[in-house]
């Protein structure tokens, strides 16, 4: 909501990818559209389809790197050359692979935006958010007077002049923040730096597990459908190649023979697996999106973002890889038996 209320006010246009997490759709389609902020969402598997939603009032371009939960891969590069031939900034929500696995601004983001709460803090413990500019972008082009003309909410202060490469972190700050209030506490950021110290050790052991326990629920009888990245057989695994080579994260779907009341009685089955709408936690967790993280949405727009009845997104922890199996091969058995 920072990173986009800086940039937009009432009669501004965002294009969005069209697979993402439920509460960012939410903020895009209900929240923002009150305040006169509209946006399109598009299927981000083709990037022109970001081109041809473009209008004159559009002021960003949003995606995941990974989506949530169809994990999918957004091809950052070829939509970043769009925004930079359209005259606006790439905005992606980087949360997922996390910055160990991906840096989207070596492919042409201008800025990135992570829910801390997941694989940055780690244990599941701390809500926060983190926003980063490139410091790369060209505000004065013209098409953004918030950035080159005085604030009337700060003094005056003009902030691509006073503070160039980090003029729009200094707008979201003193403007957007200031004023709306979403700021961290400094126990929670003492926290999530705590978590932080761990990342790169945490993720190599979320992907290890992620990618071997990929092929699990393809193999057992009541489960179709793995998606995971990192696979040879996945759509995306040359997308994953080059922005993920170390590693496609810990997300993993799959679904579940027999539909939706398959797919609760798998999650009621689970016995060492939690049921949170977190991700990203050191412990395993199971979700079934479409009855919760995307259950505000109609059929037609869990369909657009991936989201379907048999869905179940398994956020792949740290533990031993035999116990996460264990209990997913019992839960397939009791989904089998409903």
């Amino acid at each position: 909501m920072t990173a986009i209320l800086t940039l937009c006010e009432s009669g501004d246009h965002i294009v969005s990818a069209s697979t993402l997490y439920g509460g960012t759709y939410t903020l895009l389609e209900v929240n923002l559209r009150k305040l006169g902020i509209e946006t399109t969402f598009v299927n981000p598997d083709d990037p022109e389809n970001f081109r041809r939603a473009l209008k004159p009032n559009t002021k960003l371009l949003y995606a995941e790197t990974l989506g949530n939960p169809l994990i999918n891969i957004v091809d950052i590069e070829a939509v970043g050359k769009i925004a930079r031939e359209a005259g606006i900034p790439l905005i992606v929500d980087n949360t997922v692979p996390s910055p160990y696995l991906c840096r989207p601004f070596e492919w042409g983001a201008d800025i990135v935006v992570h829910s801390a709460t997941k694989y940055i803090g780690g244990h599941g413990t701390t809500m926060g958010g983190v926003i980063v500019e490139s410091g790369k972008f060209p505000w004065g082009n013209g098409k953004f007077p918030g950035m080159t003309e005085p604030s009337r909410g700060y003094h005056g202060v003009i902030f691509h002049e006073t503070f160039g490469d980090f003029g729009y972190t200094m707008k979201a700050r003193m403007e957007t923040l200031r004023t709306f209030g979403p700021s961290i506490s400094p126990f929670n950021s003492w926290m999530l730096l705590q978590g932080l110290e761990t990342l790169p050790v945490r993720m190599e052991r979320h992907c290890a597990n992620a990618l071997r326990g990929g092929e699990v629920p393809r193999a057992a009888s009541a489960g179709v459908m793995g998606q995971l990245p990192g696979l040879p057989n996945n759509k995306y695994h040359k997308l994953a190649q080059k922005y993920l080579p170390k590693g496609a994260s810990g997300l993993l779907n799959f679904g579940v023979k027999g539909g939706a009341k398959a797919g609760e009685k798998f999650i009621e089955a689970a016995t060492f697996m939690s049921h949170l709408a977190n991700i990203g936690d050191a412990k395993t967790l199971i979700i079934h999106p479409a009855s919760t993280t995307h259950r505000q949405m109609s059929e037609e727009e869990q369909a657009k973002a991936g989201v379907t009845p048999d869905m179940i997104r398994i956020s792949v922890g740290l533990e031993t890889l035999d116990d996460i199996l264990w209990d997913v091969d019992n839960a397939l058995s009791a989904a089998a038996k409903a």
